[in-house]
Formats: structure tokens, C-alpha cells, sequence
């Protein structure tokens, strides 16, 4: 059955827009799904779309560097997306000000957790140092992730599987768990999702509402600029 699938999809696989749209078909499937079941944390459009993407390439045949040379532009805005948070951002700046106290304190606390657990549970585990180094930068936006990664000798690609990964679990639990800890406060919310699982936590998070958004924002910009800081300095003192 699966040759049969493969021959027929054999001739469409040269076609540059065919994986733009299997991608975008699949993550617009999932929202419906997530959508029947309720807004269902548990039912994360990124993960079954994800899912749904990765049996399609498997059951053609195709390759993932075939699937990525068609499927690209959707990479690229990656970057344009990022940058979009800016919006919510500067519209609440009010807001913003009044905060950064706690703010100062919950992105160092989560920086620092993020950094020094991902090290140490990899070393705990008997890996590599290019493994832990890997993780340090896990929970920062994927470009990012990539970047500090190599400079401190960890495994790009690696690294941004993590970071996938890493949202992915923080958008499935983020919300539920905040909300079994009483904390409702739609700020906190924003700043934790973009802090801890970066663009596809932060994604979610604007579901709650613009102020959300703003904190999600800014919670992937500062995490971003203070990871880049600390994760070379943890490296080269860890020898």
C-alpha cells in the first residue's frame, strides 16, 4: 500500500508549492480539531499538524531536505512573525512599564532554571558536553537557539528540536498548570508562555487577549537577549 501511495505522489513532489500546502492544510486541520475538542490545550495544532505532515512525507517517500526545499518559504516567515509581536507590544507599553520589577525577576528566575536544568539533566543522564550545551538554549525563540547553540559548541540542529519540542510541551501544559497554581493573571500567562516555550507558547497565549500577546512578546525578546548573554559565560566556565 505504502509503494502504491509513493508512485502516485512521486510526480508532485518536483511541484514547489505542493508542500506549502500540505503544511498549511494540515496546521488549518488541526485547528479544527482543536476546535471540536473544545480549545483543548492537549489538542496543540502544532503538534498534530506536526504529526499530520510527518506521516504524509513518510507514506510518499519523500526526503526531509525534499519536503524543506518546497515547504521553505514557510521557514522564512518564521523571522516576520517573530518581529509581528512587536505590535502588541508597543500598544501596551503602559502596562509594560508599571511591571518590570517582577518582570526583572521572573525572566532571570526562568533564564537561569532554563539554562542550568537543561545542562544538568542531560549530565545527569550520562551525555555528551555537546548534548548539554545543546540544551542550554532550549527555551529561546529557534533562531536564536540555533545561533547561541553553535557558538558555545552545541548541536545546531539539535538544538532547535528541543526548542520545538520545548514549546510544543509548554503550550500543551503552560495554561492548565498556571491555572491549577490560581494564577490567572493574563500577564503572567503571556510572559511565562514566551519565557518558557517561546513563539509556539506565546502563539497560544494571544488566544487570552492583547496584553497576553505584549507579554509573550516581550518574554521571547528578553529571554532571547539574556540567554545569548548567559549561555556563552556558563560554557566557558564550565571546562
Amino acid at each position: 500500500m505504502i509503494r502504491e501511495i509513493a508512485a502516485a505522489w512521486s510526480p508532485l513532489t518536483f511541484t514547489p508549492l505542493l508542500w506549502i500546502v500540505v503544511t498549511l492544510a494540515a496546521y488549518l486541520s488541526a485547528k479544527q480539531v482543536q476546535t471540536l475538542c473544545g480549545g483543548s490545550t492537549l489538542t496543540n495544532p502544532v503538534l498534530i499538524a506536526i504529526a499530520m505532515v510527518a506521516a504524509i512525507v513518510t507514506a510518499a517517500g519523500v526526503s526531509y531536505r525534499a519536503y524543506f526545499a518546497g515547504a521553505q518559504f514557510i521557514n522564512f516567515l518564521l523571522g516576520p512573525a517573530t518581529v509581528a509581536l512587536a505590535l502588541p507590544l508597543t500598544r501596551n507599553l503602559r502596562h509594560l512599564r508599571g511591571a518590570m520589577k517582577g518582570i526583572a525577576l521572573a525572566l532571570a528566575a526562568g533564564s537561569v532554571v532554563s539554562i542550568v536544568s537543561g545542562i544538568g539533566l542531560v549530565r545527569l543522564l550520562g551525555g555528551s558536553r555537546s548534548v548539554a550545551l545543546s540544551m542550554a538554549p532550549k527555551s529561546v525563540t529557534t533562531p536564536i537557539a540555533m545561533a547561541v547553540s553553535e557558538q558555545i559548541g552545541g548541536v545546531p540542529s539539535l538544538t532547535a528540536a528541543l526548542a520545538i519540542v520545548g514549546g510544543i510541551f509548554a503550550a500543551v501544559v503552560g495554561r492548565d498548570l498556571l491555572a491549577r497554581m490560581r494564577i490567572h493573571d493574563t500577564r503572567t500567562h503571556g510572559f511565562a508562555a514566551g519565557v518558557a516555550g517561546s513563539g509556539v507558547a506565546a502563539a497560544q497565549a494571544v488566544s487570552l487577549g492583547g496584553l497576553a500577546a505584549a507579554f509573550a512578546a516581550l518574554g521571547i525578546a528578553l529571554n532571547g537577549v539574556l540567554t545569548a548573554l548567559m549561555a556563552p559565560l556558563l560554557a566557558s566556565a564550565w571546562r
